[in-house]
């Protein structure tokens, strides 16, 4: 199966923005705001099947550090497990290695068990972080520091 990753367009956004709701089984279109095409989509990507969006990565980098910092990702349930999320993992810290950044960056929910095995499968380090959504609201925070060229 051959899969190619490109940088996001606008006809790409809109196709996220369609099948967001049901590639992550219920509604999370609200996390891909426009401001990840608009305003920060020179980092985000998609991958490509066939001609068809199998999945896609929203991030940008934060200026100070600067950091990579992943926001949000997905990948068409057909397409799970095939390598999807690593492709675009991939490209995005090659991204961000190229802009400077030292340190990359993403968070999930308590009980996100596959979000929590892909990272560590990818060698990121992780802490739960008390209140790092707001008072009650603990995250699980992922980084990885990138080589210094």
């Amino acid at each position: 199966m051959e899969l190619t990753t490109r940088p996001l367009k606008k006809s790409d956004y809109d196709e996220v923005v369609r099948v967001i709701d049901r590639w992550w089984g219920g509604p999370t279109s609200a996390l891909a705001h426009p401001i990840f095409f608009y305003e920060l989509g020179k980092l985000a990507r998609v991958v490509e099947h066939d001609e068809q969006i199998v999945g896609f990565l929203f991030g940008f980098i934060a200026p100070e550090g600067p950091v990579g910092y992943v926001h949000i990702v997905g990948i068409h349930p057909d397409y799970r497990r095939r390598g999807v999320a690593r492709l675009l993992y991939t490209a995005f810290e090659a991204d961000c290695h190229a802009a400077g950044c030292r340190l990359m960056k993403a968070i999930t929910t308590l009980g996100n068990e596959g979000s929590v095995r892909f990272h560590d499968a990818l060698g990121w380090a992780k802490a739960e972080v008390e209140d790092y959504a707001g008072p009650g609201r603990q995250r699980i925070v992922f980084t990885k520091e990138l080589a210094a060229r």
